[in-house]
């Protein structure tokens, strides 16, 4: 176990089961969906602000949401640390982590502890790559920490770990040593792993020899379809769906180009895969056992945009705002695009590496120049709202009781109506 790094400026609580809880990445559901009504549709750097936070260095991961509390995770130096911030001024109350000396491969713009914190409430777990992944109490107290070997790629990572009953599972990878692995939430003790054949290191350089365009940085998805719980995971070529409580594999859909950024969508007993650097998209039937490629498999779509940030499914149509700037309304059953248009705001950058959230029929995402998009989640495109905050962003966005927590390169801002 690596020594922990604790800088306590105050102690947090725990304020209990909370409405308005944005517990993981893409939310209490981890589709990205939210049943918020009333958020804010136009925000300025000097209106609509609840607070703004400086933060140390630059980050891509996404704060996460319980009562009055924010997590965020942060690389400072060689150290890789979660922050606790309280939800009512953006204090730190406390950051804790471990210090990791060794130096990790990542892409430049894709910054040291990229991947977003989980909590239930009572525990906050993050994960670091090779610094191994990290469960603290809501004091700032190490609880218990893992070394899982490793993590070597040149574009480093990004999957967030998420929780199931007494499970942690995550995406371990990509590079030569990925896995799927599921830890006992309490102590830390591997319950089950199961490896992904086809690993590669990502050590090489640009042309050498492919490997660097091979992996995936998908977080898994928890789904209720049959009567029971799946595990949804897209890999390298394919999605597939896991016993969450074993890690038995129950089908597998072929399919996928062998780069996969997003992570899977499920609405209406259909999953959705999408690769990236102009990689293939495709959509599948729950259900099933064994390869259902041919028996489950209602369309594939080769060489789309490329794509970094996940979507959302509402109403039979997925919404996805692809790296290049451009967002797509897509038919759910067929593939289908019904529109395109492009996303462009005062910011420097209309590129995006941020996936949507969806909150009362309205789309919101955030692009590299800091301009928060709010589009109408319809077959007919209508743009709400261009929000802008003059910092790059490659976060998503949490939502929590009527306000929107995003991070940039340079702070952690809360937005929403002044407090009355």
């Amino acid at each position: 176990m690596k020594a922990p790094v604790i800088v306590c400026l105050a102690f947090c609580f725990s304020s209990g089961l909370h409405a308005g809880n944005w517990p993981a990445w893409r939310g209490p559901d981890g589709n990205g969906v939210s049943t918020e009504k009333n958020l804010p549709l136009r925000w300025s750097p000097t209106n609509q602000i609840r607070w703004r936070t400086p933060l140390p260095e630059r980050g891509n991961s996404t704060p996460i949401v319980w009562g009055s509390r924010v997590f965020v995770t942060q690389a400072l130096g060689q150290n890789r640390t979660v922050m606790c911030l309280d939800r009512a001024d953006g204090k730190v109350l406390w950051q804790s982590g471990t210090n990791h000396a060794e130096k990790e491969l990542t892409h430049g713009t894709n910054p040291l502890g990229s991947s977003s914190p989980v909590t239930d409430g009572e525990c906050v777990i993050s994960a670091f790559g090779s610094a191994g992944i990290l469960c603290h109490d809501f004091q700032g107290k190490l609880l218990w920490s893992r070394d899982l070997g490793k993590q070597v790629h040149i574009w480093g990572y990004g999957a967030a770990p998420v929780l199931h009953g007494d499970l942690c599972i995550l995406n371990f990878g990509p590079g030569e040593r990925s896995f799927l692995i599921a830890l006992n939430k309490k102590t830390g003790a591997t319950v089950w792993q199961v490896d992904e054949p086809g690993g590669h290191s990502g050590q090489t350089k640009p042309g050498d020899s492919g490997d660097q365009w091979i992996g995936s940085w998908s977080t898994p998805l928890l789904i209720q379809t049959g009567g029971h719980d799946e595990l949804i995971q897209s890999w390298p070529r394919r999605v597939a769906a896991l016993d969450p409580k074993t890690g038995k594999e129950l089908w597998t859909c072929r399919g996928l180009n062998p780069l996969v950024y997003t992570s899977p969508l499920f609405a209406e007993g259909v999953i959705v895969a999408m690769g990236g650097y102009n990689g293939d998209a495709l959509a599948v039937k729950s259900g099933g056992s064994g390869d259902v490629t041919g028996s489950h498999r209602l369309w594939l779509k080769p060489k789309t945009k490329q794509r970094i940030g996940s979507g959302v499914i509402s109403e039979g149509h997925i919404y996805i705002l692809n790296d290049p700037g451009v967002a797509e309304c897509i038919e759910l059953t067929t593939g289908k695009v019904l529109w395109e248009e492009r996303l462009a705001g005062p910011g420097p950058k209309n590129s995006s590496w941020s996936s949507m959230v969806l909150a009362e029929g309205k789309l919101y995402v955030i692009n590299q120049g800091g301009d928060t998009f709010v589009v109408k989640a319809s077959p007919k495109f209508e743009l709400l709202g261009v929000n802008p905050l003059g910092e790059t962003s490659n976060s998503s966005l949490a939502v929590s009781d009527g306000e929107l927590f995003i991070r940039t390169h340079k702070s952690l801002w809360c937005v929403g109506a002044p407090p009355k």
